[in-house]
This record gives structure tokens, sequence and C-alpha cells, in this order.
């Protein structure tokens, strides 16, 4: 039997359950178990906990028939516990480093009690940590044991079940549940103290509860928060001592005015401020006063039970913060504002259904996976018309017959204004006002290795000019944010926390590496002037945020004179970066050839026999092609410390390791003339990786997006099994005289 059962309810949090679960699983206290409870939740939350259950024993899986909701998820997992002690963690909080430890001395030396209530801190998506407040009350008990009748001051403490750690022979005896109510947790924290026969305190932070942006239950406006006024009636029912219920009523105050100011939607606000009115007057303890001004306030005006005076009482307030976004707005320049009231007024003009508007890499032309879905929804959506967006620069080198806007002109604001649906691997620029009628497809443009989103916060080196609330107001307008795995899909709901819904389509613009045949692999190295028999090497270095400028990671020089004859180097630098004059040079030296200009990334890959790159996400897309992948890592220690990643590229550990390694030019010449490169373990290292990150990429992404999106169908296309998925054959088996070319 495990001392302590740790309950974590899930339900899309695909993004935030492993780390969760591996901040109980890391504890210095092991003695537990993990009693993961899946809600039938519909994204990889299910798949999250297989991972970690598959490897840690101490993980419970428990997978609900349907969506019951976080009380019964709680109630399934409390009567599958085994363990002394119960706690309840939810699925986006995190367990602070050595909690279980202290949880267990202080049961230890306070004999076991039926409650340990402990502290917690909050913490924000901009990291901000705030104090729970609980801390005085905490400290004050120091190792006594009471009972709420001792200390009526502990029913004051935050009302959540994860700050505590019942034992579970009291919970059974107490016959303690959640039920499915809303706030049914409210109450069941204040009658797991009132009817506990010894309590004990500990002063130290054990949970850090991240207070989301969206997506939660406190998060969402809706009707369903009207259940806090039903909880604490039954509670004041329940309560009769008034040292108590003194208590009680300042825990309400707080709670109830942290639902009026932010979690209702305008038809139960007036319902809410009647209701709230009558129990606030009704059991206000005498002298009773609020601890901030902001409360006093909302109380005197929610106290009187008149939305109206209400209204006019929070109107105030707002129409000072109101007058503070006015002297913001004053700032824009001339041109803009004449822009933005042409767009303010297009706004007014119905959407139109069938206009579809595309961009990819800030503006740079049709590219990536909005280019694939504009192509496939030409196909099998020809009613729709799709508009590019492109910067001045870049509308030459557009392909004949593609319908594009400039930014910033006209018209640019005008289907901007107007179009049904937004598709993007970036952002748009301007400000952008997504309509409700309006779908944004997020497309992204990669696998995360390194570090994305608000997680950039931590790295001065990258994030330093970034604004973070931009980004987070951009990531609000999307709807669907495609993925190529589950790896993917986890980074992004964490990294970008907003309330739009993950697309497990896989990448669109790797249809092409399993819809090609042997003609187009030909036609690729043919364009690029590829001798038959040669072996192609594309060698595609990452951007490094420390650098100004691009500067070659490999002498490819040595390397193109150490690989000799029958090998020829493809360097594609990245499109951060303008031209190269040492590039530039080299391949008018004919050592390499420079196809950084090559406009499709993907056509490279096809004409390729291997990739040899650093840290470029290039990797998990070329995958699919299962052809060789060499990491060159001179300078991984810099990067990462810099950029920050995920998982450690080098560990050559199955699924984090794509093949080979090499640290300098000869290393990476050895390994091909020896056949490393494509020998049987760096043939097993790809299997893995392409196996994780290649889960949902099968030649039928554009095709899904196309027809979730925009024919609104409601099932997504089926995955064709691994062993069915038939990449473009590489180029050996597509020379005319494979016997020529050195075997992979």
């Amino acid at each position: 039997m495990p001392r302590f059962s740790v309950v974590v309810p899930a339900h899309r949090v695909q993004g935030f359950l492993r780390p969760c679960l591996e901040s109980v699983l890391g504890q210095s206290f092991g003695d537990l178990e993990v009693i993961a409870v899946d809600d039938a939740s519909p994204d990889a939350t299910g798949a999250v906990v297989a991972d970690l259950a598959a490897a840690d024993p101490r993980v419970v899986p428990v997978r609900m028939d349907r969506n019951a909701g976080t009380g019964p998820a709680r109630d399934a997992g409390a009567a599958t516990a085994t363990g002394d002690y119960l706690l309840f963690l939810d699925a986006d909080d995190l367990m602070a480093p050595g909690a279980l430890a202290a949880i267990d001395a202080r049961l230890t030396r306070t004999g076991d009690p039926d409650v340990l209530l402990f502290d917690h801190e909050r913490f924000t998506v901009w990291e901000n940590v705030l104090e729970s407040g609980d801390a005085g009350i905490l400290a004050a008990v120091g190792p006594d044991v009471f009972t709420a009748a001792d200390r009526p001051d502990c029913l004051g403490l935050f009302p959540a079940v994860w700050n505590r750690a019942v034992r579970r022979d009291h919970w059974a005896a107490r016959g303690l549940a959640f039920g499915d109510a809303p706030y049914a947790d409210l109450a069941l924290a204040t009658r797991e103290l009132t009817g506990a026969q010894r309590i004990a305190c500990l002063d130290r932070v054990c949970v850090r509860w991240r207070k989301r942006r969206s997506g939660s239950l406190s998060t969402t406006p809706g009707p369903h928060h009207l259940a806090v006024l039903d909880a604490y009636e039954e509670l004041f029912a329940e309560v009769t001592e008034p040292a108590q219920r003194a208590a009680l009523y300042g825990q309400m105050a707080a709670v109830l005015m942290a639902v009026g100011e932010d979690r209702l939607t305008a038809g139960g606000e007036a319902a809410f401020v009647r209701r709230a009115g009558k129990l606030l007057t009704a059991h206000r303890p005498a002298g009773w006063s609020a601890p901030e001004a902001k409360e006093a306030l909302w109380v005197r005006a929610a106290g009187t039970g008149s939305y109206p005076r209400y209204r006019a009482a929070m109107g105030l307030r707002a129409l000072a913060a109101g007058a503070v976004k006015r002297l913001r707005a004053q700032r824009h320049g001339l041109a803009r504002a004449v822009y933005q009231r042409y767009y303010r007024m297009r706004l007014r003009r119905p959407v139109d259904p069938h206009l579809v508007v595309y961009a990819a890499y800030w503006n740079r032309g049709v590219a990536c996976n909005p280019a694939a879905i504009y192509r496939k929804a030409q196909e099998i959506a020809p009613h729709l018309h799709g508009v590019w967006v492109v910067g001045r620069r870049d509308r030459e080198a557009l392909p004949p017959g593609v319908d594009h806007v400039v930014v910033n002109t006209r018209r640019y604001w005008d289907v901007l204004a107007r179009a049904r649906y937004l598709v993007n691997n970036a952002n748009f620029t301007g400000n952008v006002v997504k309509r409700p009628e309006q779908t944004y497809v997020q497309t992204h443009h990669g696998t995360p290795l390194k570090h994305m989103g608000m997680d950039l916060r931590a790295r001065p080196a990258v994030g330093k000019g970034m604004s973070f609330g931009r980004l987070l107001d951009h990531a609000d307008q999307w709807d669907y944010s495609l993925v190529a795995n589950q790896h993917s899909a986890e980074v992004f709901d964490r990294v970008y926390p907003s309330g739009y819904a993950t697309l497990p389509s896989g990448y669109p613009r790797n249809d092409v590496f399993y819809t090609a045949g042997p003609d187009e692999v030909r036609r690729a190295r043919q364009a690029l002037g590829l001798a038959d028999g040669t072996t192609a090497i594309l060698y595609a270095p990452t951007h490094r945020d420390y650098q100004r400028e691009f500067v070659l990671p490999l002498d490819l020089e040595r390397l193109a004179r150490e690989l000799g004859p029958g090998y020829t180097l493809l360097v594609r630098a990245h499109y951060f970066y303008g031209a190269s004059p040492e590039l530039e040079a080299l391949h008018a030296a004919g050592a390499v050839v420079d196809v950084s200009g090559h406009p499709s990334v993907e056509e490279l890959c096809l004409a390729s026999d291997a990739l040899v790159t650093d840290f470029s996400s290039l990797m998990f897309d070329y995958a699919n092609l299962d052809r060789p992948i060499l990491v060159h890592a001179a300078d991984w220690a810099a990067y990462s410390a810099a950029r920050g990643v995920y998982f450690d590229l080098l560990s050559g550990r199955p699924g984090e390791t794509p093949g080979v390694v090499a640290h300098d030019e000869s290393a990476l010449a050895r390994a091909f003339h020896s056949g490393e490169w494509a020998d049987e373990p760096a043939n097993a290292l790809r299997a893995a990786f392409r196996l994780r990150f290649c889960s949902y990429d099968d030649g039928l992404a554009a095709e899904r997006v196309v027809r979730r999106v925009f024919l609104s169908e409601d099932q997504l296309l089926p995955y064709r099994p691994l062993p069915d998925r038939h990449p473009a054959p590489a180029p050996a088996s597509s020379d005319p005289s494979p016997a020529t070319v050195p075997a992979p």
C-alpha cells in the first residue's frame, strides 16, 4: 500500500498533463501512485497517460467511458486509490519539488491526522507568481493538531481540494464525494475540515496552481458559475457555529467577487447579483470588513442585490480603465489610422463564404503548409477562391495566375475583413480583427525542438525583442492549430495557451513525400543538374538567434574535399538570412550547389539521398522520406543553452536522435565512406524517430484540413497504417542506372 495516492483528472490538457505528472513522479519521496483519469478527452491526453504508464508502473491509468466532468473523474480516481492519503492535483498544475517528502514528514510528526493543509502559489502565463494569502494562518498553527472548532480561521483558507492531503479512511468514513455539480469541490473542501477530528498544517508551498487563460471551468464564462451560490447556501445551512460562519463568510466574499467580475455572461450577471446580494446580506457577521478596498467596493455593490446599482458602481471603475486605453490608442500614426478606419468600414460588410486568405513565412509567397492546403482546396473545394498575401519584394516570384494582395494596401485590408477563412503559418501583418464568422487556421511551419512561444520569456537571446502580449493576442485568434505529431500538440498547447482546437491532421506540406513517385524524384534531380550516380547531400543549417549574420557552421570546402568524387553538397541557408558571400563563392568555385533561393524545400528533399543538419526542424519533415539523417552537432551546448530545447537530440535514445551524430567535417565524411550513415544502427534510430514525429503524416494531411475546415466534415480521414505508407523512392531506386550509385 503506497503512502500517497495522487489523483489527477484530465480532459483536453494534452499540453499540460505531462509536466504535471512528471512533477509528481520526479518527487524525491517515491512511495506513491499516480491515478491519471482520462475523462474521455478528445485530444492526446489519453496517449500521454499511456506513455507515462508504460514508462513508470506507479502511474495507474483510468479511462472514463464518457466525458463526465472533473468531479466524477476525481471520484473515479479516489475509488481506485490504495494509498494511505489522497491528494488531488489538477492536470495543468505542478507539484513543487520536495513537496511529498515535506508532507510525509509533517504527517508523521503530527500522528497522521485526518487532513493536512499546505500552502500553494499561483503562476500566470507570464510566470508572475502570486502568493496564496494563506501563509499567515498556516504558520500561526505551527505543529499543533486541531479541529475546525478549535481554529475556525482554517475555513477561511482558499477552498480547494488540491491544497491538502486527506487520510483515505477519513474520506471513506465521511462518505465524501464530488458528484457532478459545478463548484462541488468548494463545498467538499469545507466539509473535509468540519468533519475532521484531527487537522494539521504545513507552512510550505507544495502546489503551483497554473492560472489558465482559457480552456478551464473557471475561465469559461457561462451560467454554470451560478452553482457557486448553491454551494454557499448549502454550507451556511450546515455550519452553525458563529466563528466558523464568520470565516466562511470571508471566503465566500472573495470567491463571489472572483466569479462576478469575469466569469459570467451578460444574461447571467443580473441573476447572480440578485442572489449574491441576499447571501452577502443574510450571513454577514457583525463588524465584518473586507481585507482590501477592491473587495470592499465589490461587496458593497453586490450586497445591494440591485443589478442597476451594481452596474453603476462597476461602471465607474471601468470608465477609469477605459481612459487609459484611449490615451494609448492616440499614439498610433496617421497612416495607420487611415488604413484602420478603412478596415473598420470593411468589417461591417458581410463575410464572403467562398473567400480564403493565405499567407506563409511573414508574406514571403506561396509556400509551406498553406500552399499545400491551397492546392488541395483547388482540387476538392473549387467553389472557394484563394487570395495570397505577399510583401512588395516577393510578388514578382509568385506562380502565374495566383491571385494576391500586397501587405497594407486597401485590398489587403478588404480581403482580411471579408474572408471566411484565414490560413497562415505565422502571423498576419497589422492589427487584424478576427470576426466571429471567420475561421483562422494556424498551420505552423515545423516541429519544435527549440523552445517556442511563451517559453522564450526565459531566453533573453531570443525573447528580448518579442512582444509576448501580441503573441498571445495572435493565439487568441486561432480556431485550429495543425500538428504533425503528439509532441507538437503538447508543446503548442502549453506555449500558445488559448482556446483553439488542435487538429492532428499531419503537415500538408509533407504530403508530397508520399504522393511523389520516381518520375518526380528524377525531375527534381535533373532540375538541380545532379548527375546520375552522384550522392546528393542536402545540408540545411538552422538559424541561431545569437548570430546577426549567417555564419557557416561547417567548413564546406573541406567537407566537399574529404567526401571526394561522387558526392554533391546542396546547401540551403536559413531564410532569415540574406545572401552569403562565402556561400556564393563556394558555389561559383563548384565546391557546393547553393540552393538557398530554391522555391521548394520539399523538392530539394526529394532530390537528395541524405540530410545533414544541425538543429533545423527540417529533420522532422525529412524523416517522412525514410532516408538517412546526419546531425552535425559542434555547437549543441551553446545552442541548447541559448535557445532552450525540449529534448536531447544527441542522447542516442530511440525517438530522440535521428541517426549518426558528427562533430566535425572529418567525422561526417567518414560516416559516408564507411557506410555508417545508412547502417543498421542508424536505420533503427531513424525508424524510431519517424515513428514518433511523423505519426500523423501519411499523404492525406491537406485533404484532412480541407474536408474538416472548409467542407465542415465532422470526422477526420483515418490515418494510413505506418506499414501502408510508402514514401517517394530514394534517388538510387529512381535512377536509371542505380548500380552506379552508392547504396544507402
